[in-house]
């Protein structure tokens, strides 16, 4: 049995818990072992927060942009897909983003694709043919409970 959604989000940052309780809900209600589930949760976050910071043009008093988070659950994986409508990566950007030397160990900034790319299994990140926008598309081999209702035999 496959599960797949899509949504489409505001830039907020209200909306990346929103995909994320989301992606748990199904997850759980699947069957999924909730360390994937966890794993997985953090991973989406990350992309999310990424759409949000730097997915759209971004002019001042513009009003905010939009994302699409798609998921996939399909036997034994999880496809995640976030893409934006921003400048996409530049053509440097496409593995983890080197240290900055002024960050202190606590900031939060530049990390994201680094711990996707830690909880994951497969990452590709990319931009949108023809179009401004960055993709970032991450999945993961699942693990199932054993009273999973929806795992494949």
């Amino acid at each position: 049995m496959s599960i797949w959604w899509s949504l489409h989000l505001r830039r907020d940052a209200a909306s990346v818990p929103l995909a994320r309780r989301l992606l748990i809900g199904t997850m759980e209600t699947a069957g999924v072992d909730p360390d994937v589930s966890y794993d997985l949760s953090v991973a989406l976050s990350e992309a999310c927060a990424n759409a949000v910071e730097h997915g759209g043009a971004g002019a001042p008093g513009a009003a905010p942009g939009g994302y699409r988070v798609t998921a996939y659950l399909d036997g034994e994986k999880c496809r995640i897909e976030v893409d934006d409508s921003g400048p996409g990566f530049p053509g440097t950007a496409r593995g983890c983003p080197a240290p900055r030397p002024s960050a202190a160990e606590t900031d939060e900034h530049g990390r994201g694709l680094c711990l996707i790319r830690e909880l994951a299994d497969h990452v590709h990140l990319g931009n949108k043919p023809g179009r401004s926008g960055a993709v970032i598309s991450f999945d993961k081999i699942l693990k199932w409970r054993e009273d999973a209702p929806l795992m494949t035999a």
